[in-house]
């Protein structure tokens, strides 16, 4: 039993991440049409998906990428033709000098971060990410507005002194979310700090703004989005990083072995823990093709790996017809916090990067081994 949304999914050698470069040119046709309609700028946030071979493609729609540090941001100017913007909780001194000269914007989370900063910029325009103190999502460990969030600079914790020294402010409270947790979001923003909004060049939204998902509402973020830039003659930006590459990409793994402990146990070449650990971090149950959950198919499995972690487990699903080792899966949606964040516990193999191209081809990115491995280590 092969279950796999292209034929050629089956001749591959596993395990083996693929991007859909058509569904992923689909979702930046959406980004692209609010930029357009609302004149606001969209960056790639690099965090959730850095696939850097498709760069080319993505600079086509978006105006560039924000990262999370001096080595995404360097990845950002190296291979996408468009703006940088960088944020991150804290700076070390020598990666201010080297992002100052690769950067257009650099944020900083705190009052004592810019003025220690902010004569070192450069010619990058500086920012300020704000923490409007209003949740709307029920996860803390994804909740930049929890009580004690060290995350953006609140109101009680604001100099406005320290505003003379940039020219836009940043927030980031949303995860996965719709254009109504943003509705609420933009209130508390201007509840809290709309006298300093005027005068600015620029608001970044921040992420987590679900666009290319099928349920969002597009014309609300319009609407917001162009309503904000009218009222305070600013720049809007956009930093979305899962809805650039949301349902775009796959993980084809093999089943090695079937074990027999009270349920059937599929144990597969793919690992929760190495290669799509949100699945274990969230937590949460990933897509695959032609399955269904426990119980509701008529046979069923508990899908896990072959590292040593007892709790390696991606989930229980159910099948039509039973599974047989050397049958292939095809897990879903795993374009995004996949290839950014796998890693090689227990000497596990790093998965090979491909693209399934729009005419049908498949193109194999990279292969790693041994030394990618070993390089990690001391």
């Amino acid at each position: 039993m092969q279950k796999l949304i292209h034929p050629v999914f089956g001749e591959i050698d596993t395990p083996c991440y693929v991007a859909d470069e058509g569904a992923l040119r689909k979702n930046l046709e959406i980004l692209d049409s609010v930029r357009k309609r609302t004149g606001c700028k969209i960056l790639l946030a690099q965090k959730a998906f850095s696939m850097f071979s498709l760069y080319p493609l993505i600079s086509q729609y978006l105006d560039g990428t924000t990262a999370s540090g001096l080595f995404e941001a360097r990845l950002g100017r190296e291979e996408f033709d468009g703006e940088v913007h960088v944020f991150s909780p804290a700076y070390k001194d020598e990666e201010i000098k080297e992002l100052a000269e690769i950067s257009d914007h650099i944020v900083f989370n705190s009052v004592a971060q810019l003025c220690k900063h902010a004569d070192s910029c450069g010619k990058a325009h500086r920012g300020l990410r704000i923490n409007p103190e209003c949740s709307t999502q029920d996860e803390p460990i994804y909740d930049p507005c929890a009580f004690g969030s060290r995350l953006g600079v609140t109101l009680s914790a604001l100099d406005e002194k320290a505003l003379s020294l940039v020219d836009g402010l940043h927030f980031h409270t949303l995860c996965e979310q719709g254009a109504d947790a943003l509705e609420i979001t933009l209130r508390a923003v201007e509840e809290r700090f709309g006298k300093y909004l005027k005068g600015l060049k620029w608001v970044n939204f921040g992420g987590g703004h679900h666009i290319t998902r099928k349920d969002y509402d597009v014309e609300l973020l319009i609407r917001l989005v162009s309503d904000f830039q009218q009222r305070y003659g600013v720049q809007v930006y956009l930093e979305p990083g899962e809805a650039i590459a949301l349902n775009a990409g796959y993980l084809i793994t093999e089943v090695m072995d079937i074990v027999h402990n009270g349920i059937d146990i599929a144990v597969l070449d793919a690992s929760a823990a190495c290669h799509m650990p949100d699945v274990l971090e969230m937590p949460y149950r990933p897509p695959l093709f032609e399955s269904g959950v426990q119980g509701e198919k008529k046979y069923d499995y508990r899908l896990s790996s072959r590292t040593c972690l007892a709790g390696d487990i991606i989930g229980d699903y159910s099948f039509d017809s039973p599974l047989e080792i050397g049958d292939r899966l095809c897990f879903e949606d795993m374009a995004i916090y996949s290839m950014v964040k796998n890693n090689t516990f227990n000497g596990m193999p790093l998965p090979d990067i491909a693209v399934l191209h729009e005419d049908g081809q498949f193109e194999l990115i990279k292969r790693f081994g041994y030394k990618d491995f070993k390089e990690r280590l001391s």
